[in-house]
């Protein structure tokens, strides 16, 4: 896994996050395309991080004031990102090693799903991406519905 270095501002993020969750948090990435804050929380800390009915996290995105998100950590590159998109409607993720040395993933996706999965604008798509470049080196994520 790459080291990870934070900012003093994500640090500061971070600090909020955990103070008011109670969850613990890996990382913070600053997606300032998307104009959001994705929170990477330790394993198991999913439900501790959002709250009952999502309080939790409408309540630190008051404070921050900007939307924020969370994923839940994993060792494994398919599971971290079946949990970051949903997981009810992945069929498979499929991880290839290229010949130049760079990894490639496929997320097989249900057609009727594929809307919700890609996201308004495709930010779910680009969630993915910075995600799987960052943990796993992963340097193209394709989306694709089975037939």
């Amino acid at each position: 896994m790459p080291e990870i270095k934070l900012s003093s501002d994500q640090l500061g993020l971070i600090s909020i996050f955990q103070n008011m969750s109670g969850a613990t948090v890996r990382d913070c990435i600053v997606d300032e395309k998307g104009a959001r804050l994705i929170f990477i929380v330790n394993n198991g800390q999913m439900g501790l991080a959002i709250g009952k009915k999502g309080a939790t996290i409408q309540n630190i995105e008051r404070v921050i004031k900007k939307p924020v998100e969370v994923v839940e950590w994993s060792d494994d590159p398919s599971e971290m990102i079946r949990n970051a998109l949903d997981p009810r409607a992945i069929q498979e993720v499929r991880l290839t090693d290229k010949l130049d040395g760079s990894k490639s993933m496929t997320v097989i996706v249900d057609p009727r799903r594929k809307g919700a999965v890609l996201g308004r604008g495709g930010k779910n798509a680009e969630k993915v991406r910075l995600i799987a470049k960052k943990y796993f080196n992963i340097t193209n994520v394709q989306i694709i519905t089975a037939f």
